[in-house]
């Protein structure tokens, strides 16, 4: 799977949540690998750093327990990609 159609897929899935609402990496892997279980888990670390390009350019920020952090790659445990400039208050699921 190229860069640019991850990148493609995280800001697609993302333009579809309500304004303040976030996305789980994992829902952008599954819904490339069309939801195949062997495919979409190994897309995991391509999904994670084509957020952090995406969080370089500004064009999402990457969120963990409602703050923003660094690096969507060096974040140990779960994160949930936002439009940028929104600390999230929000629950467990973004939808």
């Amino acid at each position: 799977m190229r860069d640019a159609a991850i990148e493609q897929a995280i800001l697609a899935l993302l333009a579809e949540r309500a304004p303040g609402k976030t996305l789980c990496p994992s829902e952008v892997a599954r819904a490339l690998a069309q939801d195949n279980a062997a495919q979409w888990r190994p897309m995991m670390p391509a999904v994670r750093s084509a957020a952090d390009r995406l969080a370089g350019q500004g064009r999402l920020q990457v969120l963990q327990r409602g703050q923003a952090v660094a690096s969507a790659v060096q974040a140990v445990g779960p994160i949930r990609l936002a439009r940028p400039g929104a600390e999230h208050a929000e629950g467990r699921h973004g939808r």
